[in-house]
This record gives structure tokens, sequence and C-alpha cells, in this order.
């Protein structure tokens, strides 16, 4: 089920979309405030596929909040709600780190629209390569390179340890649950069994481990895994 982050203060229209996207069948968190907002989104415990998040906000504002997920390198879909419609600040907005803009007033057939293309959009989409740190996953030809102290190493990925790799490090520190990490990268039943899921995660880490520094994979006895990068990340 996907899962989405909505920070709105205004209590009546929050309470609205919030019952207007559970209606759609999507799981939804809400806050009220930039701070409150701020904590489910660093949570490591709790996984977003999207974020709502008006632009002024009590406590930190939405534009401080796009900033924020992006200086950790975080490449959560972000949906911008504001009443400002200027083109400069439609241009703010983008430049601080979201995905989309939406106007205030809004139709719930756009809202829902935006919503299922920003699902559809995979968080590589808006670059090449996706970063961390001194990593670099490059997204056409599935090349991991690390730079270390000038010198660039590189492994090649098959497309499920990509697929693999590719939401581990746009969720780094997170534990991500098995289950999810399956349905990332297999769409067959059959395909699914918990010990295929494992077997690529062995095969992942013997690539990781032929860089310089290595990505740990840290097994979550019973939960699912979490991407440890080295601490000069």
């Amino acid at each position: 089920m996907v899962r989405i982050l909505l920070i709105e203060d205004e209590l009546d229209l929050g309470a609205e979309i919030e019952r207007l996207l559970q209606r759609e069948g999507y799981e939804i968190d809400r806050a009220t405030d930039g701070n409150l907002g701020w904590e489910f989104l660093s949570s490591p415990d709790l996984i977003y596929d999207l974020a709502i998040i008006d632009w002024m906000l009590p406590g930190i504002s939405g534009i401080d909040l796009c900033r924020r997920l992006r200086q950790q390198q975080q490449q959560l879909p972000v949906l911008m709600l504001t009443a400002r419609s200027d083109i400069h600040d439609r241009v703010t907005g983008l430049d601080a780190g979201a995905d989309d803009y939406l106007a205030k007033p809004f139709s719930t057939i756009e809202l829902l629209a935006r919503i299922r293309a920003l699902n559809r959009r995979p968080a590589q989409f808006q670059s090449a390569q996706i970063t961390l740190g001194n990593f670099s996953l490059e997204v056409e030809t599935h090349i991991l390179r690390s730079s270390e102290s000038g010198k660039i190493s590189a492994v090649t990925l098959t497309r499920k340890e990509y697929q693999i790799l590719e939401y581990l490090m746009t969720h780094p520190n997170q534990i991500i649950p098995a289950d999810r990490l399956r349905d990332r990268a297999w769409d067959l039943e059959t395909d699914r069994a918990s010990n295929v899921l494992t077997a690529q995660i062995r095969l992942l880490r013997k690539k990781l481990a032929q860089l310089p520094t290595s990505l740990e994979i840290e097994n979550i006895h019973g939960i699912g895994y979490r991407l440890n990068p080295p601490t000069s990340i």
C-alpha cells in the first residue's frame, strides 16, 4: 500500500484531504506543523512513498522541510501545496526540492492525478544518477561508482541488484521491510520467496565489498534491511 505523509496546518483542508486519500486506498500519516512533520520525515522507522507539504507551516516551513530532505539526500517525492501562485514562488519551491507544485484552491481530481503521476515516477527520474556521499549509482547503466581519495572504482549491478540498492540508497539509515524490497524487485509471486531476496542481498554484498569503501547492508532480524553508509558520509 502506498504510504503518504500529509503536512498541512489548515485543519479543515487537512482533514478533507486525509479522508479523500483514505477513500482512494492510501495509507496516511498527518502532521499539522513543520516540527512534527520533520519528526515523521526523519524517523528511521517510518517509510513514505510521497509527502504532501504545505508551504506556510508553523515551526519549520514547507520550503525548509524540502531543503532538509534534499540536504540529507533523501529523494522522497514531494508535492508542495500553497496559496502562492506567482511564477517566482513556484521556482523557489522547485529549487528547494519539491517535485511538483499545486496552488490553492485546487480540485480533488487534479490532486489525485498529480499524486498518481508522482507515484509512477521513479525516484531517479530527475537525475541520471543517485548519489550518497562518495557513491553514485547510474540509472541507465546500473554502475555503482565509489570515489575515495580521488580514486574511482566501479562495479556493475544486475537489474535485481540495482533495484534493491536503488531503494536502499534513497532511504539510507532506515529499516526497510523485506516485503517492500521484494515488491520493488519482483512481480511474480513465484519469485517472491524470502530466500530469493536473501540470495540477491548476498550477491549484492559481494559486489559492494569490491569497492574501497563499502556500503554496509545490515540484516535486521525478522524485519528487513538497512543501508549503513560509511561514517564519513
